[in-house]
């Protein structure tokens, strides 16, 4: 993204989500105008007391004003009764205050209305996002962009948008008004906006490149603690609470360092605003005196005059604090739509829904995650025949768990660099939200969100009642341990499932996939926290229950042993291809593999 879309996406870009709340933004603008004009008639009134109630200055008033106080007595009747003219400034300050209520009522509704359609629009855009952008993109960075970086443009529309309206019209009116009092003094008075205005966008660009330091260090910050409190096990487990402060502190103070940088220069930038807003104020002052002394200016006038110039300091100066407010918005913006222009996982138009029974073929696979790193498989062709079971061997590293990705197209895989089928369609052609929720996956490290063991069982599938849950939970050798809890499947599992074992959470995602009754089912290495005693069970519960094509990738060669197939990989390649008994009569990983661990005197006839 260059540099003038960023500066364009700060502001603009948000218009299309004010859609259905431009009349509340118009009505508090509306609002906002006629509080400056009812705020700027009490300087009028003060002058007409002065000049022409208590002196005899005749009325510089529109001519259907002057017949109205003419028909109520006039000037003496003014004299006798001058808490008119306070009633007058009263009225006008009641029209003031309930203007600015209406405008905040208004732009309220209008902002946050606004500001939950950002939030839903950025969620929604994160879960179509591709897993590889997950994989690139800290989430504690991500954090804090949908919480701070939001929570900084609900502020500015909130409270700063109809300051920026209110500044703008005090700014023009302020002066219109001194001109039509005495054109020499406003002329004088002029000579200071320009040095203000100046030395405020001096200090924006200055700000604004530290604002986008000191927001990224905040995210580093936020990434940090994120990692830290969801990897709090083990930190305690190896001790490392003094390390992990030390690398607090050190991220702390870079962050706390960027920010006392960024307010010593805006503590300048007021000091000087403060300092030529004072100057200003004096120098109006004793200007003012010498025009009244040569009759330049009446005594009401030069209140009235000086009433404006001090109403116009404010604007002035308070430009200064929205321009800074204005650049923080700015780099949260942009910040936000680095990731709204990230690109979302799209199926291709007229995407298909195919049967997904069909045989599952690799055909000359290709894939490395990035260039740099070289290639992760290296012409990969294999088939596995529907509903029977294969099973996939290999070391750490060597690609097993990235064959699945490349299935349920967590990764895309280029046209250049094969193709995998399913019944003889290219799953490139298939609606992706379809091939997902026909391809069950059980990581090695599965994911529990917090909730109960029944409706973790249950996320996601059609039918969620307890008899069915426990059905499927039986199927994973779950069901016992879960009964043994005080709430039993009401059980909160906690954030992540910290509450129980890995084999327990390995067991419950197993029982959380067969219940969405897949046609095809993915176990990557998914039994690896349990004892061999329930991973016999849980293959003999499987094989007997199960229907489909089921997918075992795994280290234990008794988990692997009675596939129909199983596939060896070695670096990336494919090393073996065949049954069991076919492999161990074979010189080769898989036999060697199949010594290292004493399958052969396992007895394990599952």
């Amino acid at each position: 993204m260059d540099q003038h879309t960023q500066k364009k996406s700060s502001i603009l870009r948000f218009f299309p989500f004010t859609k259905g709340f431009r009349g509340k933004f118009l009505l508090a603008f509306l609002m906002v105008i006629v509080a400056v004009v009812a705020n700027y008639m009490t300087p009028q009134v003060i002058r007409v007391t002065v000049d022409s109630v208590i002196n005899d200055t005749p009325f510089n008033l529109p001519a259907f004003l002057v017949e109205w106080i003419e028909s109520i007595g006039g000037r003496e009747m003014l004299r006798q009764h001058i808490v008119i003219c306070a009633a007058v400034s009263l009225v006008f300050a009641v029209i003031a205050g309930l203007s600015n209520y209406s405008s905040r009522m208004s732009l309220a509704r209008a902002c946050e209305g606004t500001v939950a359609r950002v939030r839903d629009t950025l969620f929604a855009h994160i879960q179509r996002l591709p897993y590889a952008w997950h994989n690139s993109h800290q989430t504690g960075d991500i954090i804090q962009r949908c919480t701070q970086d939001v929570e900084l443009i609900r502020n500015f529309v909130s409270d700063q948008l109809m300051e920026v309206v209110r500044t703008v019209l005090l700014i023009v009116v302020s002066l219109a008004m001194m001109f039509s009092l005495n054109g020499e003094l406003s002329l004088l008075v002029c000579c200071f906006v320009p040095v203000l205005m100046v030395s405020n966008l001096v200090f924006f660009v200055i700000t604004g490149k530290k604002f986008q330091a000191a927001d990224e260090s905040e995210g580093r910050l936020t990434a940090f603690v994120q990692e830290n409190l969801t990897g709090v096990r083990v930190v305690r487990a190896f001790g490392r609470e003094r390390y992990e402060i030390d690398r607090f502190n050190e991220k702390n103070e870079e962050f706390t360092n960027y920010w006392v940088r960024l307010s010593t220069v805006m503590g300048f930038n007021w000091g000087l605003g403060d300092f030529l807003a004072g100057f200003q104020v004096l120098v109006i002052l004793v200007a003012g005196v010498f025009f009244v002394e040569r009759g330049a200016l009446t005594e009401g006038e030069f209140l009235a005059f000086t009433a404006y110039n001090s109403m116009l300091v404010w604007p002035s100066r308070n430009l200064g604090r929205l321009l800074a407010e204005l650049s923080k918005t700015s780099i949260s913006a942009t910040r936000l739509f680095e990731i709204l222009d990230a690109p979302e996982e799209r199926s291709k138009p007229n995407a298909l829904r195919p049967p997904m029974d069909g045989d599952i073929v690799f055909d000359q696979v290709n894939f490395g995650y990035n260039q740099s790193e070289g290639g992760v498989l290296h012409d990969v062709s294999f088939t596995i025949r529907a509903g029977s079971t294969f099973g996939i061997l290999g070391a750490t590293g060597s690609g097993k768990s990235t064959l699945m990705y490349l299935l349920d197209r967590l990764y895309q895989l280029p046209k250049e660099n094969g193709k995998i089928t399913i019944g003889g369609v290219d799953i490139q052609d298939i609606d992706l939200s379809y091939l997902r929720k026909n391809i069950g996956i059980v990581l090695q490290e599965p994911f529990l969100f917090s909730k109960s063991f029944r409706e973790s069982i249950a996320d996601g599938a059609p039918r969620a009642d307890l008899e069915t849950v426990r059905h499927y939970a039986r199927m994973a050798v779950i069901d016992d341990a879960i009964t043994g809890f005080a709430q039993g499947y009401e059980t909160p599992i906690g954030e992540r499932g910290v509450t129980i074992s890995g084999g327990q959470k390995q067991r419950v995602a197993i029982a959380r996939m067969l219940m969405q009754d897949t046609p095809i089912k993915v176990f990557d290495d998914s039994l690896s926290a349990v004892d061999m005693e329930t991973d016999q069970k849980i293959r003999q519960s499987i094989r007997k229950n199960v229907h489909g094509t089921t997918i075992l990738i795994a280290h234990r060669i008794t988990t692997l042993m009675n596939a129909d197939q199983i596939l060896v990989l070695d670096h990336g390649r494919v090393s073996q291809l065949g049954t069991h008994q076919q492999l161990i009569a074979q010189e080769g990983i898989y036999k060697r593999i199949y010594e290292m661990q004493g399958a052969s005197g396992s007895g394990d006839e599952a």
